[in-house]
Parts: C-alpha cells; sequence; structure tokens
C-alpha cells in the first residue's frame, strides 16, 4: 500500500504537491465546516475531526512532535473539533492532551477516548481497572469532564458500559459508547445497541468497505445513535487502488477537488453518518480532510456512481 503523500506525488508531481496547501485553503474558504446533530441531544459537532492512530500514533512515540502540532492548529483553525483516541494508541492520548493543553486549545476540543482493560481475547473487565484506565483518561487530558468514552473492540460490554454509565451519571462523562472495526463482531454490536443506553457507536466505514449499511447504520438511525466513522480510506487501500486514476469529473458536481474529499464525501452523504476522525500526523491532510466536509454532498444517484467507480478500481496491492 501507499501513503497519500506518496500517492500525491506520483499522481500529481511534486509542484502540485508543494500547491496543495494553497489550493485547499481556497477551498476552504467556500464556507464552513459541516455540523451535525448528536441524535440523544441535539448538540451539534463538526463532521470532520482527527484519529489518533497508525501515523498520529507513530510520530506522537518519536522526540519531534512539532508535526502533530501543526496538525492540531489546522484543525481547530478551520473549526474541526473532534478528537478521538484510546489508551491502546501507544502515546496518543497522552502527548495529544500535553500538547492542546501547552497550544491553551483545549477548551476548543470534543474529547472521545476509549475503555479497554479485558483486551482482545473476550475476558471479564475488572470494574477497578477500568476506573483506574478513565482517571488515567482525565489526568491526561487535564479535563474535569470528558465528552465521549467509548467502550472498545466490544470488551466486555455489561461491565465495562456500566463503569462508563456511572461516570455519566455523575456527570464526568457527557456521552459513552461502543466500537468495532471487525465484521464478526457486527451481531453483538447489533444486540448491543438495541438493548443499551448508547449516544454513539465508532464503527469502520469506507467507499470500498460498507458492510454496516446493511444492519448497522439503519439501526443507529432507527435508536437515535451517534456514529463515528473510522478508517475512512479503507486502511490506505483507496489511494493505493486509485493510484494511477484521477478524479472522476463527476467528482466536480459535489466539490470534491481530492480523493480524499471523494471519499469523506461519500461517506457524510450517508444520513447515519454524525463524523468521521481519520488519522493523519500531517498539517495538509488535515486540511485536504477538512475540505471533505464542506459544501455539497453526494446526492443517492452520486453515491452509486461513486460505489461503481471504486468497485472497477485495480486491487489494492499488497
Amino acid at each position: 500500500m501507499i501513503s497519500r503523500r506518496d500517492f500525491l506525488a506520483t499522481t500529481a508531481g511534486v509542484g502540485a504537491t508543494l500547491s496543495l496547501t494553497p489550493r485547499l485553503l481556497d477551498a476552504l474558504a467556500q464556507g464552513q465546516l459541516i455540523q451535525r446533530a448528536i441524535p440523544s441531544t441535539g448538540e451539534k459537532i463538526p463532521v470532520i475531526g482527527l484519529g489518533s492512530s497508525a501515523t498520529f500514533s507513530s510520530v506522537a512515540r518519536s522526540e519531534d512532535v512539532t508535526a502533530l502540532r501543526e496538525v492540531f492548529k489546522a484543525m481547530t483553525d478551520r473549526g474541526a473539533s473532534v478528537f478521538d483516541t484510546a489508551p491502546s494508541y501507544g502515546a496518543s492520548e497522552e502527548v495529544a492532551g500535553k500538547l492542546v493543553n501547552e497550544m491553551g486549545i483545549a477548551n476548543k476540543m470534543f474529547w472521545a477516548t476509549k475503555l479497554n482493560v479485558a483486551g482482545r481475547g473476550g475476558g471479564t473487565a475488572d470494574v477497578a481497572a477500568a476506573k483506574a484506565q478513565v482517571e488515567q483518561s482525565f489526568a491526561r487530558f487535564k479535563r474535569a469532564k470528558i465528552d465521549l468514552i467509548q467502550v472498545h473492540n466490544m470488551a466486555d460490554p455489561p461491565t465495562q458500559l456500566g463503569v462508563l454509565q456511572e461516570y455519566k451519571k455523575a456527570g464526568k462523562v457527557r456521552y459513552v459508547g461502543i466500537t468495532t472495526t471487525s465484521d464478526s463482531q457486527y451481531g453483538l454490536l447489533e444486540s448491543v445497541m438495541r438493548n443499551e443506553p448508547l449516544d454513539f457507536i465508532g464503527i469502520d466505514y469506507a467507499a470500498d468497505n460498507r458492510g454496516v449499511e446493511d444492519k448497522i447504520l439503519p439501526l443507529a438511525q432507527e435508536r437515535k445513535i451517534g456514529v463515528l466513522v473510522y478508517a475512512p480510506f479503507g486502511r490506505t487501500s483507496l489511494f493505493s487502488r486509485a493510484a494511477n486514476t484521477p478524479v472522476p469529473e463527476f467528482a466536480k458536481e459535489f466539490g470534491a477537488a481530492t480523493y480524499a474529499q471523494f471519499f469523506l464525501k461519500f461517506i457524510l452523504a450517508h444520513p447515519a453518518v454524525t463524523a468521521i476522525t481519520p488519522a493523519t500526523s500531517k498539517a495538509t491532510n488535515m486540511i485536504d480532510n477538512i475540505g471533505g466536509g464542506i459544501g455539497k454532498l453526494p446526492t443517492a444517484a452520486q453515491r452509486e456512481q461513486i460505489i461503481k467507480f471504486v468497485d472497477a478500481l485495480p486491487p489494492a496491492r499488497r
């Protein structure tokens, strides 16, 4: 697979890559970042945010985190606020908390983190350990209240959602939810969505990864549950698959100037989606992503065009 930087270099040339930021800044001047309501309360949040896995996590582990500082500045300067992280993302949670507090922008953020002390093997979570992890997140963010905490990877939902509901009742966590990026867990996710009082779910969804469209997204609408989308670029496979193909002409009809905007607008055109949090460690990419949340979104017919276009792309290189 290739990164977005490599994709831009191979398809547009070095000169075009260097001029990307001014072009995107011009696009950003055309409108405001779309906001959507959280179904359980009606509170509106911007539809494009920032994730902290993948490249963000890699840079967070390094000695020089200047690039992440620039990402946060690009994000908040342009009206984005949702920041998604997790204790399991290496140094991401700790470094992010330190940076935004140093920058004086902590109050601009919609903080979303996760809870999992049960592990991936389907074990039982210890309540004391779960509370200790939540308290660690409070300390890292230097916040008395966290906007959203979700149970990570469907781990022991009864125990860990119970812990989060206690924090919500105490006024220390505003919203609670649960996440999965595994098709094999969708059945359990559906059950939890039907039987637990959730504010959010976090799921993987992309133009080449549409499994949640069948049951999960309609159920979220029915149950009035907000949806955070992860891995919107198919875990970078979409950039790899599109490497030698220009952005299609019909993308101009809904204002997508780049492939990132093309793929993000596809997701945002689904009414169940509340926000998308693509991870990045580059300010240019953050600006590009924000462009995907500005202006027109694809119609139902245009979404079908996108699907047909994406399905016809070559397979991802391995």
